[in-house]
């Protein structure tokens, strides 16, 4: 079983995001391929010590490259929206 800080990778701050964030309490994370649902809610829980009420997850494939003749592909990714319980917020977001 992987660590709260293993699943997480990083927090996403895009323009939908923060609207997202402001509005609706939703916060999107970029997480590890393999955590399920539940892990990632244990893990928001964990580190943020807030109240999870929903988890939505959303796969990614990598996009095409090309460098010359050669091409390859970006790695693929898995984006989390969390949803917290009204009146709470992670203070991670705030400062941003």
């Amino acid at each position: 079983m992987k660590s709260p800080r293993e699943i997480i990778i990083q927090p996403m701050v895009t323009e939908k995001s923060t609207i997202k964030r402001e509005t609706e309490n939703l916060y999107t994370f970029k997480v590890v391929m393999d955590a399920n649902k539940n892990q990632i809610k244990h893990a928001v829980e964990e580190l943020f010590q807030v109240k999870v009420l929903d988890v939505r997850t959303m796969n990614f494939l990598g996009k095409m490259r090309r460098m010359g003749r050669f091409s390859g592909r970006k790695p693929t990714w898995k984006k989390a929206v969390v949803k917290i319980a009204e009146g709470s917020s992670i203070p991670l977001f705030e400062g941003l």
